[in-house]
């Protein structure tokens, strides 16, 4: 069978096209620009074409009959190379469908992370810990990983290690044998008009797993108690507090992995789970340090933005942030919250970039820079910035005074600062 993925170069559909490779399926794809997971694809032996205006998938079509055509939720619905697939019957769909038929085909177990806030790094974390018990997995992280690829097919698995993420609805289509919640602060709010709508969609996916992993607010929150078929953690375990990684939410995160490894393998006890975790490498953009003094998170939700800084602080108490605010359909959501108020406490200062436009409602207005940043509060220190030589200067600048400065971003920013980072 031929798939091809169109959208390929994105951590959602990226992954699957790893996953298809190992499975010996034929595969290609697109993307409108090269990145980093379309250069690993190309590396791998992928055929990857740059470019989306139908003209590429037409000679991909002519080298090999395509069979399937998965496609990113980011392509609207008159994309060309989906118009291109229904006018030569070539069968669509977006890849929970694919994910599936492949997990039927290959009688693997879900085991979903799901989650507003850790999913990345928690199952980043279980992939590491089965790597080093020498235990077999298939798995697919919305990443690029130290330790390996970003997802894989392992032929003899038993267990497929899923980040399973609530955009598009995309957790709904699963019926996990596993799953972890690690957080649930409201988000996706083109996704999700309103609050209620989120925390039903995690109600119904709950719902939908053989056994849930949830903390106590969280089973609350979703009317879930503890069970044969439900796990609910405190997290005033003190065994949480033993684990020897920086930040109070790294190590939650750790505590969760811990607990679904020792459902998958009982055999091993979650405190051993959690004792190999203090060798964990980390997940790229999570905490990731680019340079002396230098990081970058994946961070855009307020709740995370507080989390990052706290974390920071556990290491030194001068942080200094870059920050660009993802979406405008978002920042709408924030503001009306008033949730950036107090979530850049403790840091030092803030740099604030333009928003990183993406997905957007054609007939909202883009919030300004100063209407963002006049909602925070007054005792931090800000300043509007643009991606350019002179806020490189500015962040060499504080790493040299022996500030931390944590780069904060779901857009662009990474890869500029990489680019700077690296010449």
């Amino acid at each position: 069978m031929h798939i091809y993925f169109s959208g390929v170069g994105g951590v959602g559909v990226g992954p699957l096209a790893m996953i298809a490779q190992d499975a010996d399926y034929a595969v290609s794809g697109s993307d409108t620009h090269e990145s980093e997971m379309t250069l690993s694809l190309q590396a791998r032996g992928i055929t990857v074409q740059i470019g989306q205006d139908g003209t590429q998938i037409r000679a991909v079509q002519k080298e090999k009959a395509i069979d399937w055509v998965v496609y990113s939720s980011a392509l609207p619905d008159d994309h060309p190379e989906l118009l291109f697939a229904k006018e030569n019957n070539i069968k669509m769909s977006k890849r929970a469908e694919f994910l599936n038929h492949f997990l039927a085909e290959k009688n693997l177990q879900m085991i979903a992370i799901a989650g507003t806030h850790g999913k990345t790094t928690t199952s980043s974390m279980l992939v590491w810990l089965c790597n080093q018990l020498g235990i077999q997995i298939s798995y697919s992280v919305g990443t690029h990983l130290s330790f390996g690829e970003s997802a894989q097919y392992a032929p003899g698995s038993h267990f497929f290690i899923y980040e399973c993420d609530e955009f598009d609805k995309n957790f709904l289509e699963f019926q996990p044998h596993i799953s972890a919640i690690t957080s649930m602060d409201y988000d996706h709010p083109d996704t999700y008009p309103t609050q209620a709508e989120y925390t039903q969609a995690f109600a119904t996916f709950a719902a939908q797993s053989a056994h849930l992993v949830a903390w106590k607010h969280t089973a609350q929150a979703l009317g879930v108690a503890q069970s044969a078929n439900a796990t609910v953690l405190d997290e005033a375990d003190p065994g949480i507090q033993n684990i020897e990684l920086a930040g109070r939410h790294v190590r939650q995160n750790s505590w969760i992995a811990s607990q679904v490894g020792h459902l998958i393998f009982p055999k091993h006890s979650v405190t051993s789970f959690a004792g190999l975790l203090k060798g964990f490498p980390g997940s790229r953009r999570r905490f990731e340090q680019l340079a002396p003094g230098i990081y970058s998170d994946y961070a855009h939700h307020p709740v995370e933005i507080a989390a990052t800084i706290e974390m920071a602080r556990e290491l030194n108490r001068n942080v200094v942030v870059v920050y660009q605010p993802h979406q405008n359909v978002r920042q709408h959501e924030i503001i009306r919250e008033s949730a950036y108020r107090y979530c850049f406490t403790g840091a030092k200062k803030v740099y604030w970039l333009p928003t990183y436009l993406s997905r957007e409602k054609k007939d909202l207005p883009i919030l300004s820079p100063t209407e963002l940043l006049n909602s925070v509060t007054a005792d931090i220190q800000t300043e509007y910035d643009e991606m350019n030589d002179t806020l490189w200067q500015k962040i060499k600048a504080h790493a040299d005074h022996g500030d931390i400065v944590v780069a904060m971003s779901a857009g662009d920013l990474d890869d500029w600062l990489r680019t700077k980072v690296t010449r």
